[in-house]
């Protein structure tokens, strides 16, 4: 059985909408999708990412991203590096009370307008853990968020890891008052094993998907602001501890924590 969550959020309060399927069968239109840009995290155990593909976020959230999260971002192999099987591992770690982690990003390298962008990772549990697939515009620099538009493809509180989020944030419509749903797993937990995680966006829809399962589609009617989502976007991996979203780790929050990543693919429409 798959139950989907939805969450609409009004200012600073969460509503829950829960609505539930039966092993629900989808037939969606035949979508032809032509591959631009991958990575297969392909490489000898303990290298770091593709210098050609990937960059860095780098300390803590006085640096700029904020939350009031508790991480450092580190480029150090101990937080992220291949696993010489295929996979890019990004781990949050604790060590006399501080915690490390990683950010990588497309930011400079390759952004994408339209398209399937997806993922197949495996993601780590606990209190205070929140992995993170997500976009956002190229145009932050010059325009700030929310203005620049945010996609997260996949986010993540650990403490309740049945649960997955697609959200979209702009002017008028972030932090709180994001767009935003959540699908839920009735019989696992997304750290389990590794589920594909994928958005397809055209200028008229950004459609979420868990396993090729469409979850949620929104368009630019359902927004409480300016559509911003025609534009060329980067392509953000992470995993933060503790913040706004996911609340704090605690004593049975266990570290490290990584999260596993098999491939992330970018496709154009045909």
């Amino acid at each position: 059985m798959n139950c989907i969550n939805k969450i609409i959020f009004l200012a600073t309060t969460a509503v829950f909408i829960a609505s539930c399927e039966v092993d629900p069968v989808q037939t969606l239109p035949e979508r032809n999708f032509e591959l631009v840009w991958s990575d297969e995290f392909e490489g000898d155990s303990g290298t770091t990412p593709n210098a050609a593909k990937w960059t860095y976020d780098l300390g803590t959230g006085q640096n700029g991203w904020g939350n009031n999260e508790l991480q450092t971002y580190t480029n150090n192999a101990q937080n992220v590096s291949l696993d010489g099987a295929g996979n890019l591992l990004i781990t949050a770690r604790k060590v006399s009370g501080n915690y490390t982690s990683a950010r990588i990003k497309t930011k400079g390298i390759f952004t994408q307008q339209y398209g399937k962008i997806e993922a197949r990772i495996k993601t780590p549990t606990g209190a205070g853990m929140w992995p993170a697939f997500w976009m956002l515009g190229e145009n932050i620099d010059s325009v700030s968020w929310p203005n620049c538009g945010e996609i997260d493809i996949m986010e993540q509180k650990g403490k309740f890891s049945n649960l997955t989020y697609g959200t979209i944030h702009g002017p008028g419509y972030s932090g709180g008052e994001a767009i935003s749903t959540a699908y839920s797993l009735q019989n696992s937990r997304f750290d389990l094993d590794f589920y594909v995680y994928a958005v397809e966006w055209n200028e008229s829809k950004i459609d979420f998907f868990v396993n090729g399962y469409l979850y949620k589609r929104v368009t630019p009617a359902e927004v409480r602001g300016k559509w911003v989502f025609n534009q060329p976007f980067f392509m953000i991996l992470n995993v933060a501890v503790g913040g706004n979203f996911g609340g704090p780790p605690n004593d049975n929050t266990p570290f490290p924590g990584t999260m596993a990543i098999d491939y992330v693919r970018v496709y154009k429409y045909k």
